[in-house]
């Protein structure tokens, strides 16, 4: 079995909204406006492919984007500097792999040379405890909670600290920045703008 972690591409999008839409109650619908404002302004929009299949796909962003999201706007209002995971897809046929444990480190390893705090949310209604004990034993800890919205539902916001932030600050990022290296580069796409009039909030 080949497995390989990349960005998203353009011809990719297709195949992660259909998988995107079709992972069941826990995952938030995507429609194609969305899907789109994401591929241009997510910091992270990496896919998974086992033996050139997409097999599952997670986004995370940055703070000060224009993400309209009442998770990613509860953590802007409390942390001056962090990386969102907003969603994590993994399709039916690939779960129970340990597909989810190789996107959070691949994601922990995007996040802590940039940033002190790694967020993301876990639905409490319905509750899933396979889900609320995963993010515990990756080292999230509970933050706070909110409810979307006025019927929404219930979600826990957690973070997890990342240590390893303040030596690369302290050796890097106070001075030339990052190494010039293909694994540290940031995804090419559009600086963070607003979501179009009218998109409905995650």
């Amino acid at each position: 079995m080949a497995l390989a972690i990349r960005d998203v591409g353009e011809h990719d999008l297709d195949a992660v909204l259909a998988l995107n839409n079709a992972a069941g109650k826990s995952i938030l619908a995507l429609d194609a406006v969305r899907l789109r404002y994401f591929f241009d302004h997510a910091d992270y929009f990496r896919v998974a492919e086992i033996d050139g299949r997409l097999a599952g796909f997670l986004i995370a962003l940055r703070e000060g984007g224009g993400y309209t999201s009442p998770n990613y706007r509860w953590f802007g209002k409390r942390y001056d500097a962090f990386v969102y995971i907003d969603r994590i897809v993994i399709a039916n046929a690939y779960r129970r792999h340990g597909l989810g444990r190789v996107f959070y480190c691949d994601v922990t390893s995007f996040a802590e040379v940039r940033v002190p705090l790694l967020a993301c949310e876990v639905f409490l209604e319905p509750r899933n405890d396979v889900v609320i004990l995963f993010h515990g034993t990756y080292g999230f800890q509970e933050v706070g909670q909110q409810r979307m919205g006025d019927d929404g539902p219930l979600v826990s916001l957690l973070a997890k600290e990342l240590p390893s932030f303040a030596y690369v600050r302290d050796r890097w990022l106070a001075h030339d920045g990052l190494p010039k290296v293909p694994w540290l580069a940031e995804r090419s796409h559009t600086s963070p703008a607003s979501l179009p009039t009218g998109t409905p909030r995650a």
